[in-house]
């Protein structure tokens, strides 16, 4: 027992329960990143897409809009957990076998499952209610094909090759389609083959890189059915389509000065290509986040266009 004399009050406390106090908040710290982790916060990263027919519409101005797609961007961020969350439980036996995977928050036990449940019916109820307050019927189609296709993902497609890349591209197809049901702006059809192509792209690219890293007890089924070259040879015809794409695309619109931006278009996908056949994870955040210089780049290219559509 410890005594401190203030203003001629003796306080007395105990540094052991002090100690366990200051525990119990470290612990509150460490719980708090596991469920960040359980929920993929950093991958809602990917849920920007919801904002580019907004951004390409013009429309990035309206109050109104920007709010449905802020909106929209959270739905998307809560569904998108609720399948990370779902996957997760689905492979936990799996996980707990892998060198890096059993150390997730429920692979290794510091969620329990009852817990990752509740988030998971939180997340769900939470993306639904957004989406209802919208009113937008396809949104909800969007929303509900989007968890469909990852709850069949998860339940086994994802150990069949090529629908398993498939399933990986249409969640950014279905992201920038819903962003154009809430905000009600069309997509034009360059827009979804860039979009389309381009996640064929990543796609393969992370498909690429886990069969190259593949290590004793790493535990992807499909791997075996892909080899490098047929990965290779595929990403490239993605890559060229999704140039060729965006070309047509900027044809299209009505502001000619559009197409200057395809110079920096091509050479965004090269330093991509670049980072996914050189050492990282093939996942398409990690390999932005962990390049500066990629990352400058993408934000000139947004600044560019935000200059060419709302300033100039």
């Amino acid at each position: 027992m410890t005594q401190f004399l203030l203003r001629h009050e003796v306080i007395e406390f105990n540094v052991s329960d002090l100690i366990r106090e200051l525990v119990n908040i470290a612990n509150i710290g460490d719980t708090m990143k596991d469920y960040l982790k359980l929920l993929r916060v950093k991958h809602y990263i990917k849920n920007f897409l919801v904002f580019v027919p907004l951004f390409f519409g013009g429309e990035m101005l309206s109050i109104s809009k920007m709010g449905t797609a802020c909106l929209g961007f959270f739905a998307f961020d809560a569904i998108s957990s609720a399948i990370y969350i779902l996957n997760d439980l689905q492979d936990i036996e799996r996980d707990r076998k892998h060198p890096t995977k059993c150390k997730r928050p429920l692979a290794s036990g510091r969620i329990k499952k009852e817990a990752a449940l509740v988030m998971l019916g939180v997340c769900i109820c939470f993306a639904v209610m957004i989406s209802v307050l919208l009113g937008s019927p396809m949104s909800i189609i969007y929303l509900v094909l989007y968890f469909a296709l990852n709850v069949a993902y998860s339940m086994g497609l994802k150990n069949k090759p090529i629908i398993d890349v498939v399933i990986l591209a249409s969640g950014f197809v279905l992201r920038i389609y819903y962003g154009g049901a809430i905000t009600g702006i069309r997509i034009s059809t360059w827009l979804f083959l860039v979009v389309a192509v381009g996640s064929l792209y990543m796609g393969l690219g992370k498909r690429r890189n886990e069969l190259m890293m593949t290590k004793p007890g790493d535990t992807r089924a499909v791997l075996q059915y892909y080899n490098k070259d047929f990965l290779d040879k595929n990403m490239y015809v993605c890559m060229a389509l999704a140039d060729v794409f965006y070309a047509m695309w900027t044809l299209e619109m009505s502001d000619t000065r559009m197409r200057w931006t395809i110079p920096l278009f091509i050479v965004l996908l090269m330093c991509y290509s670049l980072n996914v056949e050189g050492n990282s994870d093939g996942d398409p955040v990690e390999v932005i986040m962990q390049d500066k210089i990629l990352v400058s780049l993408i934000l000139l290219y947004a600044i560019g266009i935000f200059s060419l559509l709302y300033i100039f």
